[in-house]
């Protein structure tokens, strides 16, 4: 890194750290009204283009489990807002061998049958991925990135932060599919959030381990997207291990 980047580097995070980069977000107009609509009109570009592929599944077991947890999560969720603006949170599972789930600004998701199909996810696991995503969108983990971005002048694609899209698969522009990574704290932040999530709506948030294990054991299989974005680690394991004592007496409430 040259001396002029580091500075620079220096000046952004001092930026963020002030203002935070939600704010700079807000003040280069995207705020989460406007967010949320630009990532809602690509999210049904997404759609369109995957059923015109006859790739969004809407009648297989996978997709009904998918649906049913996505559905008793979301009323959560929605309590879990604190963004001052109302989600249309929707859900499509898309037919691919890929594994992988993301989460666009405004609570638009995606999950992709080969994430539940090829890890034999149970129920519990599957609601640890949902819950992580959603709480990536309740946290506005992509409006922080865009903040960051525009200080850094890496670019402005409003949808930094929706990581893990299959642009090859649905056949998106470069823009979309140009998305960078979570950082590890907003990852963390994202499995603290999912736990609590699941536990409310009653799924075992032991499942929340189970489910990093399981990527632990397909770490080296590089053809798998999500562990570029969602690494899976020891570190996390045991953060989540760290938080049970707080959260399993919230899913023995409330377990089904």
């Amino acid at each position: 890194m040259t001396i002029q980047k580091k500075h620079y580097a220096m000046f952004t995070a001092a930026v963020c750290a002030v203002a935070g980069c939600t704010s700079v977000a807000d003040m280069v107009g995207y705020d989460s009204a406007t967010l949320n609509k630009s990532a809602a009109k690509n999210y049904s570009q997404v759609v369109q283009k995957a059923q015109s592929q006859r790739l969004v599944d809407t009648g297989s077991p996978t997709a009904h489990r998918v649906h049913t947890v996505f559905n008793r999560l979301k009323p959560y969720a929605e309590r879990a807002n604190r963004t001052g603006v109302r989600f249309d949170w929707q859900m499509n599972v898309i037919r691919s061998n890929e594994m992988n789930a993301w989460a666009m600004p405004g609570g638009k998701m995606v999950m992709y049958t080969g994430m539940v199909e090829r890890l034999k996810l149970t129920d519990d696991e599957i609601a640890a991925v949902v819950g992580h995503e959603m709480t990536h969108a309740l946290l506005e983990h992509s409006k922080k990135a865009i903040g960051s971005q525009v200080l850094t002048g890496i670019g402005s694609s409003i949808l930094a932060g929706a990581t893990g899209i299959d642009g090859n698969l649905i056949g998106l522009g470069a823009d979309l599919a140009a998305a960078k990574p979570f950082s590890r704290r907003q990852e963390n932040e994202a499995d603290a959030g999912g736990v609590r999530l699941m536990a409310q709506a009653g799924y075992n948030p032991q499942a929340a381990i189970s489910v990093w294990e399981k990527m632990n054991r397909v770490q080296s299989d590089t053809s798998i997207s999500i562990l570029s974005t969602h690494p899976a680690n020891n570190a996390r394991i045991n953060a989540i291990r760290k938080m049970l004592p707080e959260v399993m007496p919230v899913y023995e409430r409330n377990k089904r």
